[in-house]
Parts: C-alpha cells; structure tokens; sequence
C-alpha cells in the first residue's frame, strides 16, 4: 500500500476512533490508517516532530479526519498550522465531529477546511457516512501532486 494513501486520523475518544477505524473497514477501505491522539501528536506526525521527528514528511496522507475538542491543542488550531505550513497547506482535511455548534463549521472554513462532516451517533448511519467519506476523499477527488 502506497503511503500516499494513508489516513491521518486524530481522535482522542477511543470509542469514536474505533468506531471511525470499523466504519471505514466495513466499506472496504482498507488504506493504512494512522491514529493520532491529540492536536500536538497530529502536527509532531505532520511536520515531523516530537516523536515523529525523522519521518518523512514529503510522505502526507491522502485525507485527515480531523476531531476539533482535542487535548493539548484543539482541533481549530491543528487546522490553522495545517493551512499556514506550505508542507501541508493543500492537504484535504474533513473535519469530523460530534459538535453541531454552527461557530465551529463557520470558524473550521474560514479556517480552510475541505468539509465538515458532523459524526452520526447511530452506527449504521455512521458505516453510511465513512463509506461517502471514503468513496469520495480516497477515490473521486484529485489531489494536488505538488504538495
């Protein structure tokens, strides 16, 4: 499996990471998934830092699944690094989330990000929603191969 195909995702509710991690097998997704769990660890993982230092960052995911109440730094800030690094400034983000509060979906694309996607509480719903997820970000849309 190529790396270019990786999912970044960043998620510090275990229940919800395994919950994101099932859905997407259950379409058949069967890219590498790489679980951070907290704003710090997802920018060390991205820019090659802290106790990610030495990775290649030329090596980005196709997709981050970006939670926004994150521990250490929040998920508005990750996005904000995200979009100020030139490493990183094009890599297609979909924030997802449990939160409704309609600042956070004005504030997460004013800040850049490509989608908003609002976690389902019902699995079936949620098996639906990774399966579009999926369908679209890893297969459908065109990345930018100067990134």
């Amino acid at each position: 499996m190529a790396k270019s195909a990786t999912i970044l995702l960043i998620e510090d509710n275990p229940d919800d990471e395994l919950l994101t991690v099932r859905a997407l097998q259950k379409n058949n997704i069967a890219n590498e998934i790489v679980v951070v769990r907290d704003g710090e660890e997802a920018l060390n993982y991205l820019f090659g830092t802290g106790t990610f230092a030495g990775r290649d960052t030329s090596q980005l995911p196709q997709v981050v699944l970006l939670d926004l109440k994150l521990p250490k730094i929040d998920g508005l800030e990750v996005l904000k690094q995200i979009r100020l690094n030139p490493l990183t400034q094009l890599l297609p983000v979909v924030v997802l989330t449990s939160s409704n509060e309609e600042q956070d979906i004005i504030t997460s694309y004013s800040l850049g990000a490509n989608s908003y996607v609002r976690k389902p509480v019902d699995f079936t719903q949620f098996i639906e929603a990774a399966h579009h997820l999926g369908l679209y970000w890893l297969v459908l849309n065109e990345v930018s191969r100067g990134r």
